[in-house]
């Protein structure tokens, strides 16, 4: 019993430390800082030694995060300049704990001294007065899209080690905002279409009725939300761990625990419940020597392994919760009152989250690449 009881102190230990923060079992990754904050940033700990690096490797990711891009989105101006503090010498990575840091530089609290005492609707700030009984209401601390900065620059060193090792390429784009959906060929879009334009859909046509509506929503005080669809490609059959660690199951928490997000699919998803197993199931056939499947409705996983395949899935994001706009609410002495949007805040999360899911994506593979070289 004295051995169960010691066990389990040292297991909760280890969740006390953790606390949710720090993602990946190989490759990891923990995050820090708040919205308004002095900085925020990432530890990476798990990279493979002799990985050229620098940060103009992972600056294009950030300038793709950041806010201030252009009218569709939050207009707080951010330079996210990174700067790596450790495990980097002559341009190689050391295999030790890179430590990356980027300065908040357009910090703003006294835009939220009314959510000091009132809680606004949809968002986090009732949640966490429930579980700390104290939060940071600037911005909404660590609750803020600002958090993803850490996780973005985390992981342009996860897709660096994907594309220089194991030739494996991540590209998202927007698929769908409000009413509007566009259908891509999961093969083929290209980071280049898909930054053409600023909502960050591949299809021109369809994406200049995306701007128009966002700008509409905007100027009518409120948000639009919509869907971005991921593609990985280049990875081979056998990665993924049974059964809890199926490769689809991280890559649903990871991108589920993005801001805003509400929802994941892969492969066939739901539209695949109207198939019957006839139509539905991948045959298999042998090109040259490998073996492939003629359709791709398993979204390039099955039984939570790669089978070779691309992988594809969706992840939906909610409109955005702050909304100019007067609405109804509680504050922190349990009055009903109204509270009025003010600050700075996207009218559609959808351009800057294509990043933002990149990133988790390559995380996971990342960790699921390492992790199968350590049994293999």
């Amino acid at each position: 019993m004295s051995s169960l009881l010691s066990q389990l102190s040292v297991g909760i230990l280890s969740y006390s430390r953790r606390m949710g923060n720090t993602w990946g079992q190989l490759f990891r990754v923990t995050t820090w800082g708040e919205s308004h904050g002095g900085a925020t940033g990432a530890v990476v700990d798990g990279c493979p030694s002799r990985l050229p690096l620098s940060p103009a490797d992972i600056q294009p990711d950030l300038d793709r995060r950041a806010p201030g891009q252009s009218a569709l989105v939050s207009q707080r101006k951010e330079s996210d300049t990174v700067q790596i503090l450790s495990g980097v010498f002559e341009g190689q990575t050391l295999g030790t704990p890179i430590s990356l840091v980027i300065q908040n530089e357009d910090m703003r609290p006294g835009d939220y001294r009314e959510v000091r005492e009132k809680y606004r609707p949809s968002h986090a700030d009732y949640t966490y007065d429930a579980k700390y009984g104290v939060r940071d209401w600037r911005g909404g601390g660590r609750t803020s899209a600002r958090e993803t900065a850490g996780r973005v620059a985390a992981a342009a060193i996860a897709r660096k080690l994907l594309a220089v090792r194991f030739n494996v390429t991540v590209v998202a784009w927007v698929s769908k905002v409000g009413r509007l959906v566009v259908e891509c060929d999961h093969e083929k879009v290209t980071r280049e279409q898909v930054d053409t334009t600023p909502i960050r859909c591949p299809d021109l046509v369809v994406a200049e009725r995306m701007i128009a509506a966002v700008e509409a929503a905007r100027k009518d005080g409120n948000s639009l939300g919509g869907v971005v669809t991921c593609a990985v490609r280049g990875c081979p059959a056998g990665w993924g761990e049974p059964v809890f660690d199926r490769l689809e199951a991280d890559l649903a928490k990871a991108v589920m625990s993005l801001p805003a997000s509400k929802g994941f699919e892969i492969g066939s998803g739901f539209a695949g419940t109207d198939l019957s197993g006839a139509e539905h199931n991948d045959e298999f056939y042998v090109e040259s020597g490998r073996i492939r499947t003629r359709t791709n409705r398993s979204g390039g996983v099955q039984g939570g392994i790669t089978n070779g395949e691309t992988i594809y899935f969706r992840v939906a994001f909610k409109p955005t919760a702050t909304i100019m706009r007067e609405q109804r609410t509680v504050d922190i002495y349990r009055e009903e009152t109204t509270i009025q949007g003010r600050g700075r805040h996207d009218p559609c999360v959808l351009p800057r989250a294509v990043p933002m899911v990149e990133a988790m994506t390559a995380l996971v593979i990342a960790d699921h690449a390492l992790r199968h070289q350590a049994v293999t």
